[in-house]
């Protein structure tokens, strides 16, 4: 790997990924709104950002994403559904990866092997849901699951050297689950970062349009 694009680089996953490459010797650009000012709910603001970058990139990581959004918690029950919580998770956590992908395609080769990967979450699949609540956060991860898929059989028309994922990272140690890690197991973000890169070098084009977890075991839509 030569090339890496992290979309959300200053987030802890982000980073996390960004110096584990960085310290293989790939050339590593880093984009994050709290950085450049990238919003990746805001089309005209992601064709500005990706427009100005040079490809064809290795791997294309989008990081993006949060849990809470305008302080508004994961759901426990029906009653606390929200229908601005909903939007809101939606547009971050599936919209704003799906507008990377469209304005990434001039970015990834059509002549070699390339990885383009959405961070995804377990609670998103809808065939491994047995506790329900999080309404919010579990849709718009599916939401974001679906888009990849379908984005995935679409591209292996033109792109047949790519691999189009989505990534369960874990539960990982940054300011994004710090209220949430309870007894849960947990890693640090560094630990994570090596956990999806051994994902990510161990894919080919024949995973396009899968979903694997940070152990590389593949996670039911």
């Amino acid at each position: 790997m030569e090339k890496a694009l992290i979309i959300g680089a200053s987030g802890g996953i982000g980073r996390a990924m960004a110096d584990a490459l960085a310290q293989r010797g790939v050339q590593v650009v880093g984009l994050s709104r709290s950085g450049d000012g990238l919003d990746v709910t805001d089309e005209a603001s992601v064709v500005h950002h990706l427009g100005a970058l040079e490809g064809p990139f290795d791997l294309i990581l989008v990081a993006t994403g949060a849990l809470e959004i305008d302080g508004a918690e994961p759901e426990k029950t029906l009653r606390h559904v929200d229908p601005d919580a909903l939007i809101d998770q939606f547009c971050l956590n599936a919209i704003g990866p799906a507008l990377v992908l469209k304005h990434a395609k001039p970015l990834i080769s059509r002549e070699k092997f390339c990885v383009f990967a959405a961070l995804s979450a377990r609670v998103g699949s809808i065939g491994d849901n047995r506790k329900g609540g999080w309404y919010s956060y579990r849709t718009a991860k599916a939401a974001l699951n679906q888009l990849i898929h379908s984005a995935a059989i679409e591209l292996a028309r033109t792109h047949k050297h790519l691999a189009c994922v989505c990534l369960h990272p874990g539960t990982v140690q940054t300011q994004f689950t710090e209220k949430y890690l309870g007894r849960h197991p947990s890693v640090p973000a560094a630990e994570a970062a090596e956990n999806l890169l051994r994902v990510i070098d161990g894919l080919g084009p024949e995973d396009t349009g899968k979903f694997y977890d940070w152990a590389g075991q593949e996670v039911p839509w």
